[in-house]
């Protein structure tokens, strides 16, 4: 199977907007945001404490999907690299991954900070970081 459906649990609400005047990682600048769930998924938030850090995977909807090779972090100093090598969002399958702290939980809500991803982006799974106390 070379194509399987994926669908959105909850999208970013975010002031930023722009592509080119984001940070490139979440701890160069990202302003706090929101991740607002699905209705209906409110069991899959049970666990989810402020201060915990998560990892929020992302669906980088504005990204070029036939790039295969950058130059790290757009600068033309640094040789061509492969993205799979990179964290760039243009990517075959652009897939983000972001290392957040929740800030609050209200309902559907979640507050964080360090996520930069634009305003709009779906958002596919949450997850704990792995050896936080409470994994499971």
């Amino acid at each position: 199977m070379s194509e399987f459906p994926v669908r959105a649990v909850a999208w970013v609400e975010s002031t930023l907007e722009d592509r080119a005047a984001a940070p490139k990682q979440g701890d160069e600048g990202a302003p706090d945001c929101w991740v607002r769930f699905v209705p209906g998924l409110e069991p899959a938030l049970d666990g989810l404490v402020p201060g915990a850090e998560v990892l929020v995977l992302t669906w980088l909807d504005r990204a070029d999907r036939t790039v295969l090779a950058v130059h790290p972090r757009g600068d033309t100093s640094r040789p061509r690299t492969g993205v799979f090598a990179t964290r760039s969002p243009d990517r075959p399958n652009p897939i983000g991954l972001h290392r957040v702290t929740i800030l609050s939980l209200d309902g559907l809500a979640m507050r964080v900070s360090n996520l930069e991803a634009l305003d709009g982006t779906p958002v596919l799974d949450v997850k704990p970081l792995l050896g936080d106390p409470g994994d499971r």
